[in-house]
């Protein structure tokens, strides 16, 4: 007999599976049943929210079955059929949210959180995030978990690592989109609003038969007659006509081990190289403690077989929640999102809509009223001027008035118009919707009150206020996820590579990563002491995260390119400051090689350090050449005054000389036109006296060259 249903390959699986497989599909089954049934409840209702939400006039999403009954048609006879409009009104409000946050994204911050760690590294940590985030279109992550999230109470994201490509080994990590919610069944005796202390998780996913085949052809066969499993009621879940499901299992496991302390307050685990090295440098360990070390295991299983099996890498189990409200009412969980409480408003808003337009359809057309003989003749056209656009209509005049005056011609009725009551219920309805859901008139663009700028900001800010819960919520996931990816990107980028790093700007560079340096960060140096590459080490030291939230990086750039043309515009002379970072700003083709020749013609004094080593090494050069310069101008300058002031001092000494020698030979001529009338002795007086001038005049001089 044929295994038609493949309950004997089934039960082969059960029989020849290992006592370690019995029991961890044992306690799947046992976790997914308990998940259910904790959350089954809150899932009709939040599967309910998500119907209301895509209600549109095709599928009456909105319309309660039991009002719809007694409406439409019956028995195929639509006679008493009755309008049952949907004017659904309550996407507006969940885009008021959902796009507010794609305007301002949360985005998370790596920081260092320990002396080893260091803020180079942690920017080279925000380039990895980011080039993560890049390639694995992580908006559409978060856009999907946020608009689950704002619509019926919750939202998942997942974190998957993958081969680069087909002939490496090297794996990149990526951030994944969870569409549709009720398939992750996450543990419910969490406590952290993103799931960070879940023991266990599923990710239930569909796949169709001859995928299932291709990528698992050791598995047992599945065919749709089987909808109980062997003894296991809880397999009928697992099957479908034409698809297969399979389930990403994570769960925690521990292994006990022995944590031993060295001098220096050096730890390691008994029995590891680490722990061997300590040893043999310091001998017996000063402490021990007994230490439960925390796995993340992964299986991927069908219901009674482990399909894949492994052991996740980061410390926490990669599935991320995002919730709206969260409530828990006698031991039950209850999520919600934005439309739970707007439902009713929103119905009402149908019915009161749908019976204006009943009670305006149903209502006889006005008449036209005229006297007796106006319409003789013309009967056709008058019976039909309701139905038919006649040029003309004629009347017979009629002056039976008694004083041969001509009658008025015929007017029509007044027509039926809604009544008053039905109107303000609608406009009620209306306004209900709106404060169910936080969010009036300025939030929502229409024009109230408010004249100023910054009352109706103030007013916006209310309408926000009232939702923001959600974008925090939002903002609380994101900063998960990046922990996550912090906690992985050391190991799994655990071999020297080179990392794409993308920077706020949106600007690529590419970092080296090394995991095996002792330091943070390496810098390779030339003779100059310039610095050509740097090395970085991300296992090195701890890191935190932190989440801001704000406007991206286009919006930033528009606003500061506004900021600073207004700075620009009144201090004109800060352009030879400034300017190319003005010109920057700009999005029209050629402002970037203008931002460039701007820089140019500034100071370089002004211009930012961070430039290549070729350009440092110039600079310097530069530099150096300017300082010998000015030091040969500045001997130029003093040869040049030791030669100016010599030759000062030459000709001061000759013109002296030249005074002396005319005062001698004055004094000479006058001695010989005297001594030719004098005596010898008279002679010898004048000489001798002569000679003792000279000698004071010498002795005047010496004493006033001494220093005192």
């Amino acid at each position: 007999m044929a295994d038609v249903a493949g309950i004997v390959a089934a039960g082969a699986v059960a029989a020849g599976g290992s006592k370690g497989d019995s029991e961890i599909l044992t306690t799947a089954r046992t976790r997914l049943s308990s998940a259910i049934s904790a959350y089954s409840e809150s899932r009709e209702d939040e599967l309910d929210d998500l119907k209301f939400y895509a209600g549109s006039p095709d599928n009456h999403f909105q319309w309660p079955a039991d009002v719809l009954a007694t409406r439409g048609a019956v028995q195929g006879q639509t006679i008493n059929a009755r309008p049952c409009l949907t004017i659904n009104k309550l996407p507006q409000h969940v885009r008021q949210v959902t796009n507010d946050q794609r305007q301002n994204r949360p985005t998370g911050k790596v920081i260092p959180a320990d002396d080893n760690a260091d803020v180079e590294v942690a920017e080279v940590f925000n380039g990895i995030v980011r080039h993560i985030q890049y390639i694995s279109d992580a908006d559409v992550a978060y856009d999907t978990a946020c608009e689950n999230q704002v619509t019926y109470g919750e939202g998942y994201i997942r974190i998957l690592t993958e081969y680069c490509d087909d002939n490496t080994f090297d794996q990149d990590i990526k951030i994944g989109r969870v569409r549709n919610s009720f398939s992750v069944y996450m543990d419910p005796t969490i406590q952290d609003p993103c799931g960070a202390d879940a023991k266990w998780c599923f990710v239930t996913e569909d796949i169709l038969k001859s995928d299932y085949e291709r990528m698992f052809p050791n598995a047992a066969p599945l065919t749709t007659l089987m909808t109980l499993g062997v003894g296991d009621q809880s397999l009928s879940q697992w099957l479908n006509e034409d698809t297969v499901r399979v389930a990403d299992y994570y769960y925690v496991d521990y292994d006990e081990a022995t944590l031993n302390l060295y001098p220096g307050n050096q730890t390691a685990f008994a029995g590891t190289p680490e722990d061997q090295q300590l040893k043999a440098m310091f001998g017996k360990p000063v402490r021990s403690r007994k230490s439960q070390r925390q796995r993340i295991r992964y299986c991927k299983i069908n219901g009674y077989e482990i399909l894949e099996r492994g052991e996740w890498a980061g410390k926490y189990i990669p599935v991320v929640r995002v919730i709206g409200n969260e409530f828990e009412v006698d031991g039950r969980l209850y999520l919600s999102g934005l439309v739970r409480n707007a439902k009713d408003a929103q119905r009402m808003y149908n019915y009161w809509t749908s019976q204006e337009a009943e009670m305006l359809a149903l209502a006889p057309k006005a008449p036209f009223i005229g006297y007796g003989g106006q319409f003789e003749g013309y009967e056709t056209q008058w019976k039909t001027a309701n139905t038919q656009n006649w040029p003309y209509l004629e009347v017979n005049p009629d002056v039976t008035d008694g004083a041969g005056n001509i009658l008025p011609l015929p007017q029509r009725a007044q027509p039926p118009m809604a009544q008053t009551g039905l109107i303000q219920a609608k406009m009620g309805a209306s306004e209900d919707i709106k404060s169910s859901t936080g969010q009036y008139n300025a939030s929502l663009g229409m024009t109230s009150n408010e004249r100023s700028g910054r009352a109706i900001l103030a007013r916006q800010r209310e309408g926000d206020v009232g939702t923001y819960h959600y974008v925090d919520n939002l903002a609380r996931a994101v900063r998960y996820v990046t922990r996550q990816l912090v906690d992985l990107i050391p190991k799994i980028y655990d071999t020297q590579r080179i990392a794409r790093i993308i920077g706020e700007d949106g600007e690529t560079k590419m970092a080296k990563i090394d995991p095996t340096q002792p330091e943070p960060v390496r810098k390779i140096m030339n003779q100059q002491g310039i610095v050509l590459e740097k090395v970085y080490n991300p296992s090195v030291g701890k890191y935190d995260v932190v989440v801001t939230t704000g406007p991206n990086y286009a919006t930033k750039r528009q606003e500061a390119m506004e900021s600073m043309g207004q700075v620009l515009q009144g201090n004109p002379q800060l352009w030879g400051v400034a300017g190319d970072l003005f010109v920057k700003n700009m999005d029209w083709p050629g402002a970037q090689e203008l931002a460039k020749r701007l820089a140019k013609t500034i100071d370089p004094k002004l211009i930012s350090d961070d430039e290549d080593p070729a350009m440092q090494a110039a600079r310097q050069q530069m530099e150096a050449m300017a300082q010998e310069m000015q030091q040969m101008a500045t001997m130029l300058q003093n040869v040049q005054q030791s030669m100016e002031a010599q030759k000062l001092e030459i000709d001061r000494f000759k013109a002296e000389t030249d005074a002396e020698v005319k005062s001698y030979e004055a004094e000479t001529r006058r001695l010989q036109a005297v001594a030719a009338g004098m005596q010898p002795e008279q002679v010898q007086e004048v000489v001798m006296q002569t000679l003792r001038d000279v000698m004071t005049a010498g002795d005047m001089a010496i004493a006033q060259e001494r220093p005192v």
